[in-house]
């Protein structure tokens, strides 16, 4: 068991959920989870009312990158500093104040917290180094619970069981082919193809970005399926990467996000200025 692993196990998954889910990010599975919860908020854009909603906005489409960066500063500055933190309580304030100005369904709301409950579970269970362990799964449950009720979202399921099952079905249920998926997940792929691709090449990366992507999803955004031989290349990758990563020795700092440099913001940001401002109602 590795150092991040250890002190992980030493802590309480309710009391200490926040900050074994910050270990988790930004020292134990940094990239993984990175690339999970990209993913995670991925498969949101696959259902109709919320691709919707953001393409009515309009700000997605026209600076995704500033986008990205908003919703990854708010939730890193709550898992960085902790939700009762000054610098949490700001970020939560700022989210909670982005999603009262819209009009979004409390079934909605519930879907996306759940898919930072369990995407980066089924991402590592594929790719990580490792799987979660039941204590490392209750903690992150725990803090995307107690981060739910703080943003004033209905009817989270006690029982993280049947939380899962509350995300299969509304997949299920809900996942459906719309031109404003298409769109949205056009910029958001092309977006996080461009962290490793010079711009002229992204269109050549698009097929491996559709190998991590099932079925359900394809169809939901309207992307052409990625070629076998692709898919199995991509993912036998992944598994030698799982392999070198056990032999390797632990990061020694923490990759914060919230000290990242980000062209959205050259010269830092203030947590009140993330985000959308809406200043007149959305077109019908």
């Amino acid at each position: 068991m590795g150092r991040w692993a250890r002190e992980i196990a030493a802590l309480d998954s309710e009391a200490d959920a926040t900050r074994i889910v910050h270990l988790l990010g930004s020292c134990e599975f940094a990239w993984d989870i990175e690339r999970a919860l990209e993913f995670a908020l991925f498969r949101t854009y696959a259902v109709p009312s919320i691709s919707g909603l953001l393409a009515k906005i309009g700000a997605f489409e026209s600076d995704t990158r500033k986008r990205y960066d908003d919703t990854e500063l708010i939730l890193s500055e709550i898992t960085e500093n902790g939700l009762d933190s000054d610098r949490g309580q700001a970020a939560l304030a700022r989210m909670n104040a982005m999603h009262g100005a819209y009009r979004i369904s409390n079934d909605d709301m519930l879907y996306v917290l759940s898919t930072f409950v369990f995407e980066p579970e089924r991402w590592l269970d594929s790719y990580g180094k490792r799987a979660l362990t039941e204590h490392e799964k209750a903690a992150i449950w725990a803090h995307y619970r107690a981060l739910g009720h703080a943003m004033g979202i209905l009817e989270i399921p006690e029982d993280r069981d049947a939380f899962e099952a509350f995300n299969r079905q509304y997949e299920a249920r809900q996942f459906a082919y719309a031109e404003s998926n298409a769109r949205i997940g056009a910029v958001t792929r092309d977006l996080l193809l461009s962290f490793y691709l010079p711009k002229a090449l992204i269109p050549l990366g698009r097929p491996a970005a559709h190998a991590f992507m099932d079925a359900p999803l394809l169809q939901a955004m309207g992307f052409d399926a990625a070629p076998g031989w692709l898919r199995g290349l991509l993912k036998g990758a992944m598994r030698l990467r799982a392999g070198a990563l056990r032999l390797l020795p632990d990061r020694r700092r923490p990759h914060l996000h919230t000290r990242i440099k980000r062209p959205s913001y050259p010269r830092g940001y203030k947590i009140e200025e993330l985000g959308t401002f809406p200043t007149r109602p959305l077109p019908k």
